[in-house]
């Protein structure tokens, strides 16, 4: 059968909605937005209150009552409207995985907050220590004079460029940029009142959670300082009230989708889409391609009546690092099934093992960020820990996860061994680092796939098969991580079926069986990441999928005529 071809290692995928807060872990997958409306939504951390509004929510969910907003005929949704749930999308008719839900163009797009120099056209990164070019007009620094974002709707527009004319010396006098991109996208925003009405009264429809964001000191005065004072005071555009740009940072924060191709990481606000409402088990996806156009996908099927969601959280974090970075960015207590349960449906992604006897050790109330955690095994003698100490262990095994090197099989491995007595296998520290390895393994020096023993072959396989149990529940159906895992599971099982009927070890039978194995995982892979634009690394990897694929099948062809 010949050596087996493997496609160049991709960084991690995941569902990419609006900025993250806090550290960005290296490995783990990626997720994580924000929206008007939440799912079992809490404005407050009462504990109480809470359960009231997940059990108003459940009637909610079947209350065929709730006001809806009627839109175009023959759309596969509709909007409604309730007190607990705002604005939120349900399904107009069932929904098959895969069904494409909308195709929406950005109202604005431009860089994301806390990024490094980039071109205010095509966003590339920006080395400030070479010669830099600056738009001849502005002042603003760019890759080029033939960048392919200038005068662009979507790129350093001619709107932008002449209302920054006036400001060209103070931008050129600016040694430290970083802070300056930090109002790119609000002052686009403000632009849109008089260059185009129409987004500018979509982009107005979306929620700011003002009232909350003045109740917390760092946000706001974050946003004065750097936002509202730079543009009225500094730069004297006095034309835009203060409220209104606090508005628009907050309408940025609640509702931006991060997207961007090759590398290229951007935000943008988008009509409609905002509408979706959270879940920590999502049942949608979305891609977007090199002109910023959106396409939410169902990757589950989906009822009719039933809510279309997705996650603003990373979903592969435990319930404790979810609810923080929900209530610190998006501004609500979430209480939704996976985060009222202590096990996580299941999967144990933020379980403890007891010290004293091995057994579970989870949060007793994981609703309640103060709660005790205890074992929950059969014959423990009562281990308990405080929540505090939950949290304080887990940010001190963050950070050393944080300053592991990306490409160091030794090291991650390590790191699996260093804590297996203090992590369930499935916490989502293990997760993250299990994920980094299914991909290095087959694809980094000295580990290439052809060259892997049988025993790295096999932990290979059976590190994605861990991933995949996880994923099935999590980010259950046609999702991106379930594409890419499928793929990565595929090479280990070939490798070891060649050199099985290679050293004539395996059974007819069983060689059937295994092919059959591996076509599965190079279908269903190929089904997903086709959806992927073709340019993006999950699109080449869907199309050596499919190459893939017909050889397998080739295979099976000769193997039964045989």
């Amino acid at each position: 059968m010949g050596q087996w071809t493997f496609s160049p290692r991709l960084e991690m995928p995941g569902s990419r909605k609006s900025k993250k807060s806090g550290k960005k872990n290296k490995h783990r997958h990626h997720g994580g937005g924000g929206s008007e409306r939440h799912s079992e939504q809490s404005e407050n951390g009462d504990q109480h209150e809470e359960e009231a509004d997940a059990t108003a929510f459940e009637q909610q969910k079947q209350n065929p009552e709730d006001e809806e907003i009627i839109l175009e005929d023959n759309l596969p949704y509709v909007i409604k409207k309730s007190e607990v749930m705002g604005r939120y999308l349900v399904a107009s008719r069932d929904l098959k995985a895969g069904e494409l839900i909308m195709v929406v163009d950005p109202i604005v797009v431009g860089p994301p907050q806390g990024c490094q120099p980039l071109c205010l056209g095509c966003y590339k990164k920006l080395d400030v220590d070479e010669n830099l070019y600056r738009c001849e007009a502005c002042g603003w620094p760019q890759c080029g004079r033939s960048c392919p974002g200038r005068g662009k709707q979507y790129g350093h527009s001619i709107a932008e460029c002449r209302l920054y004319e006036g400001l060209k010396p103070k931008l050129i006098q600016t040694k430290d940029l970083a802070p300056l991109y930090l109002t790119v996208v609000p002052v686009r925003c403000l632009l849109l009142q008089e260059q185009d009405p129409e987004k500018w009264r979509a982009l107005l429809t979306m929620e700011a959670h003002n009232d909350i964001r003045r109740a917390l000191p760092v946000i706001w005065r974050n946003n004065q300082e750097n936002v509202v004072d730079k543009i009225r005071k500094e730069w004297g555009l006095v034309q835009y009230e203060e409220d209104l740009i606090h508005t628009i940072c907050g309408i940025l924060e609640v509702n931006a989708f991060e997207v961007g191709q090759e590398g290229v990481s951007i935000r943008a606000l988008f009509p409609r889409a905002f509408y979706m409402a959270h879940d920590c088990v999502p049942n949608t996806g979305h891609t977007d391609d090199k002109n910023f156009r959106l396409r939410v996908r169902a990757t589950t099927k989906i009822l009719k009546g039933s809510s279309i969601n997705l996650s603003y959280a990373y979903t592969l974090q435990g319930t404790l690092k979810r609810r923080e970075h929900l209530k610190e960015s998006k501004f609500f207590d979430c209480t939704c099934a996976r985060c009222s349960d202590p096990t996580e449906l299941g999967t144990y992604a933020g379980a403890l093992k007891c010290p004293q006897c091995a057994g579970t050790v989870l949060s007793t109330a994981p609703l309640d960020r103060e709660a005790e955690w205890r074992c929950v095994g059969p014959n423990c003698p009562g281990y308990a820990v405080p929540a505090r100490s939950v949290t304080l262990l887990m940010d001190k095994i963050g950070d050393e996860v944080e300053s592991l090197e990306d490409s160091d099989i030794p090291a991650l491995e390590a790191f699996l061994s260093r804590y297996h007595n203090v992590l369930h296998p499935n916490h989502y520290h293990f997760l993250g680092v299990l994920h980094s390895l299914c991909q290095l393994y087959g694809k980094a020096p000295g580990f290439l796939i052809n060259d892997m023993t049988e025993a790295q072959l096999r932990h290979k396989r059976d590190i994605c098969r861990q991933l995949l149990k996880v994923v099935d529940i999590l980010e259950p159906g046609y999702s991106r991580l379930r594409g890419v895992l499928l793929y990565e599971l595929h090479a280990p099982l070939m490798i070891l079926t060649t050199r099985g009927v290679e050293a004539r070890t395996i059974s007819y039978r069983d060689l059937r069986s295994r092919l059959k194995e591996v076509a599965a995982c190079l279908e269903e892979s190929s089904i997903i990441l086709n959806f992927e634009p073709e340019a993006s690394h999950e699109g080449m990897m869907g199309l050596a999928a499919k190459d893939a694929l017909t050889r397998v099948r080739e295979w099976q062809r000769i193997i039964v005529n045989s």
